[in-house]
């Protein structure tokens, strides 16, 4: 007797018990991320926009009656050791934090992507020359060198940023000459010293707009540690002084009080943590989105 065997050619595409497709949950997931990290960005830089209108109070005016006032429905996070509203005080913190960050990027970006792009395009003792001194800057603490930098040329935000920045493009500069090495040999370059672009006109041209997105990625992801660094600052007196509202000085002034008055402290420690947490869900969200390895995962 002959057995017929029948195939399914069209399989249900669901195993039993599941309700969304792998493929799809793995999307739903990176969309979330990047959908929090914008939105809580968003959020971030509205603060510092509108921070006059959102703020209720003078956040440098000292009410000296009104210290340390616990959290309650007039001042929603309390006072600090002066009277000052804390909840205005934090709004204000966002634009001295972006502002420095804002700075950092502008200036680390354009200098590490030109140094690796210099790097891996002309190889030879350019590349050796440029990559060693990438690797010393690399190898040294930058929050060290950033507070021997300010300790220098003084507290401020201009030399803060410029602190930060000097040890914190050397990651870009390494990313550059991996993903130019890449493209060196490629066709894409072949074709276009075929058409007689070379020099200049190929490194920028046609190379750094390939380079473009990593470091887009890679400088969404650096922010958080770039906004803790200049918390860092700070909280150590290096930065932005007082009595304008800064975050990491207003953790510095919080910890003194901070187990009699944990809120002095814990309303600008937490707005470095959302800050830290909305740059890096960013990144993440933006790594997944412009890694084209990802896109039929």
């Amino acid at each position: 007797m002959t057995q017929r065997f029948s195939v399914n050619l069209n399989p249900s595409p669901l195993p039993s018990g599941t309700d969304v497709p792998p493929a799809k949950a793995t999307r739903r997931r990176r969309l979330t991320a990047f959908t929090i990290g914008t939105f809580l960005v968003a959020v971030l830089v509205a603060a510092a926009l509108f921070a006059p209108w959102l703020s209720p109070f003078d956040p440098n005016a000292q009410q000296i009656a009104q210290r340390l006032l616990s959290p309650s429905a007039h001042h929603w996070l309390g006072t600090d050791g002066f009277g000052r509203d804390l909840l205005s005080r934090v709004i204000y913190g966002a634009r001295p934090t972006l502002i420095l960050v804002s700075l950092i990027v502008v200036l680390t970006v354009p200098v590490g992507l030109t140094v690796g792009i210099c790097a891996g395009y002309l190889g030879g003792w350019a590349e050796r020359i440029l990559m060693r001194i990438t690797d010393i800057v690399l190898s040294l603490p930058s929050l060290v060198i950033a507070l021997a930098l300010v300790a220098v040329m003084g507290p401020g935000l201009m030399n803060g940023a410029l602190a930060l920045a000097l040890t914190s493009w050397p990651a870009f500069a390494r990313q550059a000459r991996a993903e130019t090495l890449a493209l060196r040999r490629s066709d894409y370059l072949a074709a276009a010293r075929m058409q007689g672009i070379g020099g200049m006109r190929l490194m920028f041209g046609h190379i750094l707009p390939l380079c473009l997105p990593s470091a887009v990625v890679r400088a969404a992801l650096s922010l958080g540690g770039i906004i803790l660094s200049a918390a860092g600052l700070g909280f150590l007196g290096m930065g932005v002084q007082p009595p304008t509202a800064e975050w990491g000085s207003m953790v510095a002034e919080g910890s003194k009080v901070i187990f009699d008055q944990w809120w002095v402290a814990a309303a600008p420690g937490g707005a470095i943590l959302l800050a830290s947490l909305a740059f890096n869900l960013l990144g993440d969200g933006l790594r997944d989105k412009l890694d084209p390895r990802n896109a039929y995962r």
